[in-house]
């Protein structure tokens, strides 16, 4: 059944290649791509459901041993993220093909090279790799949030080109010092060779690694690497800013299998290079992304702050890297991907009904089917800042749990509890002037385009599936802490890749 692996890197790979030849024909264009995306739904859930039974997988492409071939693995983590990952792409694209995808040619081959790089990203098991599929990732985003055109984008798209360049270097410089030091990229092989490596070589194996954790903290919009992301999303298409939700969490995903399985978790390497500078900076991301919920005038660049700051919200639980926090994290990753994109998807359809007004956030009069839109924003409102009954009110609650025997527990306690304040302040502003005070201002809207039979439908599952991590909070935490066990013993995934046990680690030497 190992097999089963590939698919989600070859399916919108092919689908890629062959929507380049069809685009010239819009029609056929979405029917293939629906059709690839509801595929790579479906593989993604029979991988799921493969990972469920507790093994560890590996896929060497061309029977290549590893640590010499590349290798795909699947865990119960990977197999997680490629399910999130496909879900929201059934979403998007739903929402994309209304109208979106016909403002340019190379949208449904981008948006399948994009789901590829992330799916690779997910699923390898060598470093290397890892910048490949990183690499594709970023060049189908910069097609993605050019799609559409216009000056604005344009600025925005040189902005994150260029930071993204700036993050290649530095990963091309890590990969380089890590082989250079160990020999080796598998990161299964790595789990063995990084604490065997000699004193003299200690210091260079952690610069390496600051390095590889650099890169990621980018890609995770982790404080102060995070000022690309409310430029870069806001400007975006709609969908493409509700894809882009997962790419942050490509970046947490890193910093999570690389700093367990190859630096070690529970107070090993990890814990001494990597959770030092995590909980600071994370918890100035909270404090930053409130700050920008609370302060935007705007409601996508609110909704981009949002996110911000649930990052910081999730990388606090990463930085204690044991079983327990991990299982908070995992929980709150689910829930943000999902209410993010909603989010995103709800921004565009609130804008496509208010007129000149757009998303701005002051009175206008009140606009198209504002009773539905205002119901879905005020339970993507309450998912997102943290209230109960849904997902947003249990992964604060599990953090919080998680982190109350650390000795910052009094500093995550506090920023956490204030800036979810702050972020409740925010919503509460933006809905009460979209949607409440708009019905008191006179006058009549320019008639907004004909709405389209099940618009609200793609936001819509996207909240649903925060209601259902509620209402399956008990069975999904326990499939976490499965998950969560599995990465502080990494054990079964070396070997699953090499066929061995690894050396044991002595991280001793790296501190």
């Amino acid at each position: 059944m190992s097999g089963w692996i590939i698919a989600p890197v070859i399916i919108p790979a092919m689908a890629a290649a062959l929507l380049l030849l069809l685009r010239r024909s819009p029609n056929l264009q979405r029917q293939v791509s629906l059709a690839a995306t509801a595929l790579l739904w479906l593989a993604s859930a029979r991988l799921f459901m493969l990972a469920t039974e507790g093994d560890v997988l590996s896929y060497r492409l061309g029977d290549w041993l590893a640590p010499f071939g590349i290798v795909l693995v699947l865990d119960r983590l990977s197999a997680m993220m490629i399910l999130l990952s496909g879900i929201l792409a059934s979403a998007v694209m739903l929402h994309a093909i209304r109208g979106w995808d016909e403002k340019g040619h190379h949208f449904h081959p981008l948006f399948q090279f994009q789901l590829m790089g992330i799916n690779g990203a997910f699923l390898t098991g060598d470093v290397f790799n890892l910048f490949v599929f990183f690499e594709v990732m970023l060049i189908a985003s910069y097609g993605l949030l050019l799609h559409g055109g216009g000056p604005r984008r344009l600025g925005a798209g040189f902005q994150y080109v260029a930071i993204n360049l700036l993050g290649s270097t530095l990963f091309l410089f890590a990969v380089g010092i890590i082989y250079g030091v160990t020999g080796t990229l598998n990161m299964a092989d790595l789990a063995g060779k990084v604490g065997q490596v000699s004193a003299g070589d200690a210091a260079l194996l952690r610069t390496g690694a600051l390095l590889l954790f650099l890169v990621f903290a980018l890609k995770a919009a982790l404080v102060p690497l995070h000022w690309w992301l409310p430029t870069a999303y806001a400007s975006a298409p709609a969908p493409v800013a509700a894809l882009f939700a997962i790419m942050t969490k490509v970046g947490a995903y890193a910093i999570i299998r690389v700093f367990t399985l190859v630096f070690g978790a529970e107070g090993g390497a990890a814990a001494s290079i990597a959770a030092p500078w995590i909980l600071p900076a994370a918890l100035a991301t909270l404090a930053i992304g409130a700050i920008g919920v609370l302060a935007s005038g705007v409601l996508v660049d609110l909704v981009c702050f949002a996110v911000v700051w649930s990052m910081g919200s999730l990388l606090v639980a990463v930085s204690l890297f044991d079983a327990r926090s991990l299982t908070a994290a995992l929980y709150y990753t689910l829930h943000s991907t999902l209410i993010g994109g909603a989010l995103f998807l709800l921004s565009d359809l609130i804008a496509a009904r208010r007129g000149r007004w757009r998303d701005d956030l002051e009175p206008s009069p009140a606009m198209a089917n504002a009773t539905i839109l205002g119901s879905l924003f005020f339970l993507a409102a309450i998912a997102m800042s943290g209230l109960p009954p849904l997902s947003g009110f249990i992964g604060k609650l599990m953090i919080l749990d998680a982190t109350r025997t650390s000795r910052a527990a009094g500093w995550i306690w506090t920023v956490v509890l204030a800036t979810s304040l702050l972020v409740i302040i925010g919503f509460s502003r933006a809905g009460t002037t979209l949607f409440w005070k708009s019905e008191a201002v006179a006058g009549a809207l320019e008639p907004p385009p004909p709405a389209r039979a099940g618009s609200m439908v793609p936001a819509a599952i996207l909240i649903l599936g925060t209601a259902l991590l509620s209402l399956s909070a008990g069975p999904v935490t326990r499939h976490l802490e499965a998950t969560a066990q599995q990465l502080v013993t990494p054990q079964s995934y070396v070997d699953a890749v090499l066929g061995r046990p690894a050396p044991a680690q002595r991280t001793t030497e790296m501190r």
